[in-house]
């Protein structure tokens, strides 16, 4: 256990809040937001790029209205916990987060189209759905729950796994695996396996307790949280990936809207400017998760074409099956997701 606690008690040091403030005089019309993420921390020396992103679009905002916009960054969960953040968001009581919106899916099963499992198997189809009908669809449906969109950034991600790599799903069987989602928990127990919920930042306690055998996350969470020490074997996310989700800066719409226009401006133009550096930091951590994990001792597999149809296959008669399923919004939105 040392191993594990030495590693969770180098993030706590992490946890601090990240204040932005431009050189200058005080001002009296100073208004100070708060964004809560539960990825690590990062500095000069690296680090998340999730919480250096949330820094870029700080700067940016405060850039724009000359300072009347200062930020707080919280990584790490150290405002609040994860699960709660969204609900925060909701009633006004935070006002932004970096957050995986298939979070929200337990109250907004709309949402959990987001990190389903196969239907989204590129970037540049990922980034398709923001001007897409799905895209704008989404977009309402969290406004009518009280959370702004502002930032779209996707994450491909792979498998990091205790044993052998699994790379079809005849390599889950008898396993129990962290999914991340309810879709991709169900394509998991289609393949035979068992599971287990819980939010990436507590994936790492619960491999090295043997609690899992694997887990599906970010390639970002698999570099930030260790997850080379427990693991034998990595499906990497260079090949082909069923794995794609939806890691927005969301803001409470309660707080967007009290602000006067020319902030909420300064707001939609930093969240927009900031996407290109979400997809290259995604893409980055990729293309680094392979070489990080073969240096711990890892095997690394990649996913190819047939072992992808395969997947697609577990989880179109599985989870898309239940998702459409669901509601006559959920079998729209099911298809809206293939139109793009």
């Amino acid at each position: 256990m040392r191993k594990g606690i030495t590693r969770r008690s180098a993030l706590g040091t992490m946890a601090a809040p990240f204040i932005l403030g431009l050189a200058g005089p005080a001002r009296a019309d100073v208004r100070t937001l708060k964004i809560s993420h539960q990825f690590p921390g990062s500095g000069p020396d690296g680090g998340d790029f999730r919480d250096r992103l949330c820094r870029q679009f700080a700067e940016a905002v405060e850039k724009r209205t000359n300072g009347a916009l200062k930020f707080e960054v919280y990584p790490n969960s150290s405002l609040m916990k994860t699960f709660a953040q969204f609900d925060a968001l909701k009633k006004g009581a935070l006002d932004l987060s970096l957050y995986p919106t298939t979070y929200a899916g337990g109250e907004i099963p709309e949402m959990n189209i987001t990190f389903m499992p196969a239907v989204v198997t590129s970037y540049e189809q990922a980034y398709r759905w923001k001007s897409a009908p799905i895209g704008k669809e989404l977009t309402a449906v969290l406004e009518a729950k009280g959370v702004k969109l502002i930032t779209w950034m996707w994450q491909s991600g792979g498998i990091a796994a205790r044993g052998k790599p699994l790379q079809k799903p005849d390599d889950a069987k008898g396993l129990k695996i962290r999914g991340g989602s309810r879709e991709m928990d169900m394509m998991f127990k289609a393949a035979g396996a068992t599971t287990s919920n819980m939010p990436s930042n507590e994936i790492y306690i619960s491999m090295q307790t043997g609690n899992i055998d694997a887990a599906v996350t970010s390639s970002t969470s698999l570099i930030s949280f260790k997850l080379e020490e427990l693991s034998k074997g990595l499906t990497s996310a260079e090949g082909r990936s069923f794995f794609f989700v939806l890691e927005p800066i969301l803001m409470s719409k309660t707080v967007f809207d009290s602000l006067p226009a020319d902030q909420q401006k300064a707001i939609v133009e930093a969240g927009e400017a900031v996407e290109a550096a979400g997809l290259e930091g995604s893409k980055a951590d990729d293309r680094r998760l392979s070489g990080v994990y073969a240096k711990a001792g890892a095997q690394v597999v990649e996913m190819d074409g047939a072992a992808l149809d395969q997947w697609k296959a577990v989880a179109r008669d599985s989870a898309w099956k239940d998702f459409a399923a669901r509601s006559a919004n959920t079998d729209r939105i099911l298809k809206m997701s293939q139109d793009v």
